[in-house]
């Protein structure tokens, strides 16, 4: 008998079906030879620190190396306490009989790094030294299952990825756990979470806050001119900015009395435009971000949802290249598109027997290529998975397509003596933006249509005015941006040797990118506000706490990004890595041991119900300390932070002042008040004169 392990029953199930294993029993199929059984995602992983023995935040204790590390079965939290999942331990428990009534293994786990640990921490956990073989496979396909069941591969082969995906987990692990430890012994007033991964995003994040916060926008004044040639309107700008507007309504006036304007330059250049490789997961997240407005976590959601209906491949890649031996499969998913409404007028612009192939690399294909449709075309799929399908099915017919050719055009004009430029656009060869029709990318200035115009040329003013314009500060981050700043994260470093080598290293991978991102959202560190990603008051005292720290250095992130690669294919070795690791979360354990939290003055206040304790105030709630009366208020509110002015409104007068932009359960944006009533029970009261559905 041979077991087959799948990360999920989903899988486990379509497997199950190919191989013919049809008899269902508890927690696993079985038939022909075969038992196929499931993981819960992580069924076991790293022990935590009361495993070994060590209760409570101990700053005697710290930093905690484990030699070696424990592996336990996954726990979940009930209470206020953390106990291990009964349904982990049912189904570890069925793994383990059929590994013992099995000749060898076949691992059908997630093909990458995470899937990979998920089976080896399962394999290690219950002791088993069976043969095993490993199902790697990029998309769910009967087609592609077959075609991995042919070519199944030693488990020996991957211990690479193993090595790298247990490294990260320990490094995470010694550096998540000490460092978070040391920071609330220092703060001695609630729990202040830092991550190896975590708190350099949350550095980004804070720091562009900051950036844009502290800008002093400047105002300047800049001319612009109205011209007609040929029945074309089009514009010049003056390229002096004046800092004074009195002196630019003063030119405007001489400039306007010579009625004519001189064309003293005229420059065209032909641009390429090479069309966009596939979308690796980083990519996609970006673009629906930008376009759709869904975080990176509902994104990955619809991916991974996408890929268990096989309609894509596997969705956690980090490449955007495909491997030569795939390409002769590409004609056969720009046909089956034929037959999908939302894309047929996009394939029927498809320049058949001239694809381009600028998307075959063999050398650039990661664990796995480039994300791409499958030739199951979906009928009957929710908006937001639609959308997200459509995008990766039209980045395909796009990567496909021809180079587009712009030809760009800069004019010199001058007036009196003050020097204007106008620039134009004519597109000479559409390609691949003929696809969607979309010839610029959103963000970029618009470019205008010009006449023919040759140097000597004189030009009528029509009209002139003054431009009053701004500087901008840097731009808040949204999803999009710092996914950008978290994948680019070694153009930070500043040494041009370290930075060549780490160029193509980020921080996180593109299957936790989101992952960390949420996390920050529960630590409640950042808070979104419209679009943009911004520092709670939370998130921006720990910045301030470790923002000169080694603990918030992007750079060392990416380092290391780059050391588990190293791991994966055998470059680098994993003890050594580990050694580092541990000198480093002994540096930092350390570091924030010796920090001095200024905690904010908090107002003394009296509890609402008991009348005779002072309440505790903490990032997420207010609480009387006395269990009898076990007063509360939570401090998000339908998603809105009440600040410590509030809190005081609230428990000393009974009523906040007007929250603004909370969100029902329905998704409805509202606005209200929170009261107390004579029994310090809270509700919301509305605006007089407005009218609320309930």
């Amino acid at each position: 008998m041979k077991t087959i392990i799948a990360e999920k029953p989903s899988v486990a199930r379509e497997i199950a079906g190919l191989v013919g294993a049809s008899d269902k029993k508890d927690g696993y199929l079985t038939g022909n030879g075969y038992f196929v059984t499931w993981a819960f995602g992580h069924l076991v992983g790293l022990a935590m620190p009361e495993d070994y023995g060590i209760s409570g935040f101990d700053k005697a204790v710290l930093p905690i190396l484990p030699n070696p590390f424990l592996l336990k079965v996954r726990k979940v939290k009930k209470d206020k306490a953390y106990i291990t999942d009964a349904g982990a331990l049912k189904q570890l428990k069925v793994i383990k009989e059929l590994f013992n009534k099995s000749d060898s293994i076949i691992v059908a786990t997630d093909a990458g790094r995470e899937g990979e640990l998920i089976f080896r921490y399962i394999y290690e956990y219950l002791k088993c030294n069976k043969p095993f073989e490993r199902l790697w496979i990029s998309s769910l396909t009967e087609k592609a299952i077959k075609q991995g069941f042919e070519k199944l591969k030693d488990g020996s082969e991957f211990d690479g990825l193993y090595k790298a995906a247990q490294g990260r987990s320990r490094a995470d692990w010694l550096v998540g756990i000490n460092a978070t430890q040391a920071l609330s012994i220092a703060a001695g007033n609630g729990i202040y979470s830092l991550g190896r991964v975590q708190t350099p995003t949350l550095a980004l994040i804070c720091k562009r806050y900051l950036e844009n916060r502290d800008f002093k926008v400047k105002k300047y004044w800049q001319i612009q001119l109205q011209h007609n040639k040929e029945f074309i309107d089009f514009n010049s700008l003056s390229k002096t900015k004046w800092d004074d507007q009195k002196f630019a309504g003063d030119t405007l006036k001489s400039i306007e009395r010579v009625k004519s304007v001189t064309v003293t330059s005229v420059e065209s250049k032909s641009i390429t435009e090479q069309p966009p490789l596939l979308f690796d997961l980083t990519g996609l997240q970006k673009e629906a971000n930008k376009k759709l407005n869904l975080s990176a976590e509902e994104t990955l959601n619809i991916t991974q949802g996408l890929y268990e209906k096989k309609f894509i491949t596997y969705p956690r890649t980090g490449s955007k290249y495909i491997p030569e031996d795939m390409w002769a499969e590409i004609p056969g998913l720009v046909r089956a598109l034929q037959d999908r409404e939302s894309c047929k007028q996009a394939t029927s612009k498809m320049k058949w027997g001239r694809f381009n192939k600028r998307i075959v690399n063999d050398l650039r294909v990661t664990d796995h290529h480039g994300l791409l449709i499958t030739e199951k075309i979906p009928s009957a799929l929710n908006a937001k998975e639609n959308a997200i399908y459509d995008m990766i099915a039209f980045r395909l017919l796009e990567a496909l397509s021809g180079i587009c050719i712009k030809e760009i055009t800069d004019i010199g004009l001058q007036a009196l003596h003050y020097d204007f430029t106008a620039k134009g656009c004519k597109i000479t060869e559409a390609g691949w933006r003929s696809i969607k029709g979309s010839f610029f990318d959103a963000g970029t200035e618009t470019v205008q249509d010009l006449p023919e115009l040759k140097k000597g040329d004189e030009l009528k003013i029509k009209k002139a005015s003054v431009l009053e314009k701004k500087t901008k500060p840097p731009v808040l981050y949204s999803e999009a941006g710092l996914l950008s700043a978290m994948e680019g994260a070694g153009k930070e470093i500043e040494n041009e040797d370290e930075r060549k080598a780490l160029q193509n290293i980020g921080i996180g991978t593109p299957a936790t990118r989101a992952a960390i991102i949420e996390t920050l959202f529960t630590r409640n560190y950042i808070q979104r506000k419209k679009k943009s990603l911004i520092p709670t008051e939370k998130g921006l005292q720990v910045y301030e706490l470790v923002e000169n720290k080694k603990i918030a250095d992007v750079a060392m992130t990416a380092e290391w990004e780059l050391a588990l690669q190293k791991i994966e294919s055998d470059e680098a070795n994993a003890g050594e890595f580990q050694k580092e690791m541990e000198a480093y979360a002994s540096t930092i354990t350390n570091e924030l041991l010796q920090t001095t939290i200024a905690i904010k003055n908090l107002p003394n206040l009296i509890c609402p119900k008991c009348r005779s304790q002072h309440v505790i105030i903490r990032d997420k709630i207010v609480k009387c300390p006395d269990e009898a009366c076990n007063w509360l208020q939570f401090r998000n509110v339908c998603g809105v932070q009440i600040s410590i002015a509030d809190v005081e409104n609230l428990v000393s007068r009974g009523k906040t002042s007007l929250l603004k932009g909370m969100t029902s359960k329905a998704g409805k944006k509202f606005d209200a008040y929170i009261v107390l009533n004579e029994k310090a029970e809270s509700s919301f009261e509305f605006e007089k004169n407005k009218s609320y559905k309930k």
